[in-house]
């Protein structure tokens, strides 16, 4: 979890805490020191015992928790119930730290354990309001079995915390202590399922692309904006299932949408939902399509949609930054295309990097399954969440990726002090006032207005207070007065069944349960694979489930929506499930899912999004196993690894043999060019090309499409000299250069570089002439006017930049210096004092890979190299000989710091390596290092 925060203490405290750290450290690299003792004890104190027996109240049988060299551990017991609680023990045992964070992070009182700083993070939280919907979930929608096993685990939690000092669980809270008395309160059964909504938050699909397509208006116009969000590649790029044919009459299945009636919802303003012809809005009611009313109106908006995109970055990400890097990899083989004879199953999924790795490895097993114990599954969790999310089980395999349907939809809003616009009538918000305490004393008390379009979050930005002064809204649309506000309507604040569906997904055996259990996993909507052993060859499939919304005609949820026109809000029914995308052994004998479109949408009668990622990674994998089956060849288990870890480029192909034939001068930047002669396109971690290539491509992005971006979108601090957007500056005036300097976190910053832009730049490619192609006059160089102009400037800045990052000597270069992978502690290893990251934090790593290749190791391209997200873990299933399957986190079992599990798999994991995964009893037992003993 990101914390951009310190914790405040006063001077005395800070001094003795500064003192603690400086004695952890010399006792922790020396291993001996006079005096020194306290300190290494206070880092080992909370280390798990994992041999011998230890008494856990509420068992009903003795429970055998085996951990191998790694300490992954694997758990049996003759109940359910026995099951789960010794679940919640083991990972408190090792993760209680993490667990608590993301517990105050999901009910918005961070500020509680990290002092006055993180008050607007909670106060975003608050109004999304994930706990209470967690609790409405909890009290009235899930089953009565899958409640029972939620008290299970936090009797198991709560078990291994009784008697227990926050010192003594882990040694962050030793640092704690030196700001505020903290107290650990109990963990209970929502705060487990709080957790699915920070999931759902950071998988919502596309609301980071309906902000800044907004943003782009500023500067940009429509046939721009469309420039750079290009139609999904169908005829290049395959989508994960292909001829789907719907059925039925396709009305939806019952939801709880809050339409109220008609609505013209048309106009000739071009705008918020259908732009096409101008940034600002024309007559008519509602929001439309057409010609604009000009720039004054739009920096209203630009104002509002700025803030919230800052307020947005606050919220702590706990999967990695919403956008086209959060992602996944998944594919699944038909025994006949492999060596076994039965199917192979590969995962990896694209999350933020952080330490620990957010998966959780685990076994669950009944001693014998039965109608009272009927697990006996192993795979990759949370800590804090019971079951496991991705992995298999006796009987059949199953992996995730990220869907990217969109769920979410903002609402601008014609507010008073009395309620909102809905037609002709004001109705009144529901309210409810929200108490945050913070760390050392004090609290905010704040006041959530929600409308039948969701929460207004722009109630927590003063400058979205000021919301739509002059917001580009038709001439018919209610009056301005003091603004409108901003809602977001979003599938996961309504109570979900999600939790149900992990446990049923945990005792699946065959497709037809598989679906069954994806019926209930509503958000977030995730793309599912699957495998089993049964017959000659095996079964494989796929389904897409979620809660996805049906939305008014015309409205496809690519900008903000007008709230005060019922016409625009969802409708009653949500996509119904059997319409879903879904196929079963399909002939070609794999199935391919890496974020790509789930179907082709110009054939698919539901909307389900405007913004898949764009196929790049998908493609590739399509390509590698078309390539081993062709002429009868078979894959095997090496071979998933091996494309795994494969590191092509995809934009290097399509770009790298234009730049070899630019035409360079100077003999510097011609000795960087030479280089690329002779690349294979692969970004492995010691090559000088891969270095060269990926500096030359974010150069070309910068000039060709950064730099004419709106300063939203940019990078903090880069500063430009650029035309005024202001709507008070005389039209004559209007190419006056301002100074303006970029706004956003570099790893959330615009051209990031994904996929969505190699399909921008290939149409230009062709173009020698087009206008993106043109760069104005700087200090040292001359204005661009084409394609080989501006390709040779930023074969020039390349070279320059990786002089000042590498050196001057090319033979010295290599990507995995620019390319680098630091694991930082999510909370004090990322906001407190350097010596304290120091203690928490590891690395560098030198990575392979990159953006958009198989093996994404991905990087944001107008922020720098460093790595932002990466394959958080890998797993092939070796469906049916579970005992041959391999697996790999990016960190360790242990949340514990100089514990020697707390990254004890990085290394292999940063090599592409994979470890074995013993499931079956002789297989565990012969891979057992520790063995625990847990008595009623």
């Amino acid at each position: 979890m990101p914390a951009n925060t310190t914790v405040s203490s006063p001077k005395k405290k800070g001094r003795r805490a500064r003192l603690l750290v400086i004695a952890l450290v010399l006792a922790l690299v020396a291993g001996v020191g006079y005096g020194a003792y306290w300190s290494v004890s206070t880092v080992r104190a909370p280390f798990p015992q994992t041999t011998g027996t230890l008494r856990l109240a509420g068992l009903s049988g003795p429970v055998d928790v085996k951990r191998d060299g790694r300490g992954v551990p694997q758990i049996y017991a003759s109940t359910d119930e026995d099951l789960f609680r010794a679940q919640g023990y083991v990972q408190a045992q090792d993760r209680f730290w993490e667990m608590d964070v993301r517990r105050h992070m999901t009910a918005g009182r961070l500020s509680e354990m990290l002092g006055k700083r993180m008050v607007d993070t909670d106060a975003f939280l608050r109004t999304l309001g994930w706990h209470r919907v967690a609790q409405e979930e909890y009290d009235k929608v899930l089953s009565e079995e899958t409640k029972k096993n939620l008290r299970a685990y936090a009797d198991g939690v709560n078990a291994y915390l009784k008697d227990r000092a926050p010192r003594d669980v882990s040694v962050e809270y030793s640092a704690l202590a030196f700001s505020h008395d903290y107290a650990i309160e109990p963990w209970t059964p929502v705060d487990s399922v709080a957790w699915l909504k920070a999931m759902a938050w950071d998988l919502r699909g596309n609301m980071r692309d309906e902000i800044d397509r907004s943003l782009m208006t500023s500067r940009l116009s429509a046939r721009q904006i469309e420039d750079l969000y290009p139609d999904y590649p169908y005829k290049t790029h395959r989508p994960v299932v292909e001829g789907f044919k719907v059925s039925g009459d396709g009305d939806g299945e019952d939801g709880d949408g809050t339409g109220e009636g008609g609505g013209t919802g048309t106009g000739e303003g071009g705008g918020l939902q259908d732009g096409t012809q101008g940034s600002g809005l024309g007559s008519g009611t509602g929001l439309g399509t057409g010609t604009g009313t000009g720039t004054g109106a739009q920096s209203g908006l630009q104002s509002q949609l700025a803030a919230l995109s800052e307020a947005l970055e606050s919220v702590p990400a706990l999967l990695g930054p919403n956008g086209s890097g959060i992602g996944s990899n998944s594919w699944v083989v038909s025994g006949k295309h492999t060596t076994t004879g039965k199917p192979l199953l590969a995962n990896d999924p694209h999350l933020a990097p952080q330490l620990p790795s957010v998966w959780y490895q685990m076994g669950l097993h009944c001693r014998a399954v039965s109608d009272t114990c009927r697990y006996d599954v192993a795979g990759y969790t949370f800590a804090g969440m019971p079951g496991v999310i991705i992995g298999h089980n006796q009987d059949i395999a199953w992996g995730f990726t990220n869907l990217g349907a969109d769920v979410t939809d903002l609402y601008l809003q014609k507010v008073t002090d009395r309620g909102y616009l809905r037609g002709t009538k004001e109705v009144p918000f529901e309210t409810r006032d929200e108490v945050i305490k913070v760390a050392g004393g004090g609290s905010r008390t704040i006041t959530v207005r929600t409308t039948v379009n969701g929460p207004l979050i722009s109630d927590r930005s003063g400058e979205l207070e000021k919301v739509g002064q002059k917001a580009p809204v038709t001439n018919s649309a209610p009056d301005r007065a003091e603004g409108y506000a901003v809602s977001l309507r979003w599938t996961a604040l309504d109570p979900g069944r999600s939790m149900d569906a992990v446990f049923k997904l945990n005792r699946a055996r065959d497709f037809k349960e598989f679906r069954a259990a994806a019926r209930d996993f509503e958000v977030p909507s995730q793309n599912l694979v699957y495998a089993d052993a049964k017959g000659s060859e095996g079964h494989i499939g796929y389904q897409a489930p979620g809660k996805i919304p049906v939305r008014a005609e015309g409205h496809d949820g690519t900008l903000p929506a007008p709230g005060w026109d019922p016409a625009y809000d969802w409708k009653k029914k949500y996509v119904p499930f059997d319409e879903l995308p879904y196929e079963e052994d399909p002939a070609r004998g794999y199935i391919v899912t890496a974020n790509q479109a789930v179907v082709n949408g110009e054939e698919y009668p539901h909307h389900l999004t405007a913004d898949w990622g764009y196929g790049s990674r998908s493609q590739r994998i399509n390509d590698l196993i078309e390539s081993k089956i062709k002429d009868g060849g078979k894959i095997s288990t090496d071979d998933m690894r091996t494309m795994q870890t494969d590191n092509s480029s995809e934009i290097a192909k399509l770009l790298t043999p234009l730049l070899l034939k630019v035409d360079i001068s100077d003999p510097y930047v011609r000795e960087a060019q030479k280089l690329l002669e002779g690349w294979d396109y692969t970004q492995e971690a010691d090559s000088p090309a891969a270095a060269y290539f990926n500096a030359v491509w974010r150069n070309v992005l910068k000039l060709a499409f950064g730099d004419k971006l709106p300063k939203e979108l940019r990078v903090k601090g880069e500063c430009l000299n650029v035309p005024s957007t202001d709507p008070t500056v005389p039209d004559d005036q209007r190419d006056r250069l301002v100074r303006e300097c970029g706004q956003r976190d570099a790893d959330k910053a615009q051209p990031d570089g994904s996929d969505r832009w190699y399909e921008v730049v290939r149409p230009l490619l062709e173009d020698e002439d087009n206008a993106w192609w043109h760069t104005p006059e700087n200090r040292l160089d001359a204005a661009t006017e084409t394609r080989d102009q501006l390709l040779a400037r930023a074969m020039k800045d390349a070279r320059w930049e990786l002089t000042a990052e590498l050196g001057k000597d090319i033979s010295t270069w290599s990507w995995g210096r620019l390319h680098q992978l630091t694991l930082r502690n999510q909370t004090l290893g990322t906001g407190g004092p350097d010596l304290v990251k120091f203690l928490l934090n590891r690395g560098p790593w030198n990575l392979s890979g990159g953006e958009a290749a198989v093996n994404a190791t991905g990087w944001n391209a107008a922020g720098g190299y460093g790595v932002v997200w990466v394959p958080s873990m890998r797993m092939v299933v070796n469906v049916g000989d579970w005992d041959k399957s391999r697996w790999i986190n990016l960190t360790g079992a242990s949340g514990h710091a100089y514990h020697p599990h707390y990254t004890d798999q990085t290394e292999e994991w940063a090599r592409g390596e994979l470890l074995d995964w013993p499931f079956s009893d002789k297989a565990v037992d012969a891979a057992k290092a520790d063995h625990l003993v847990l008595k009623p």
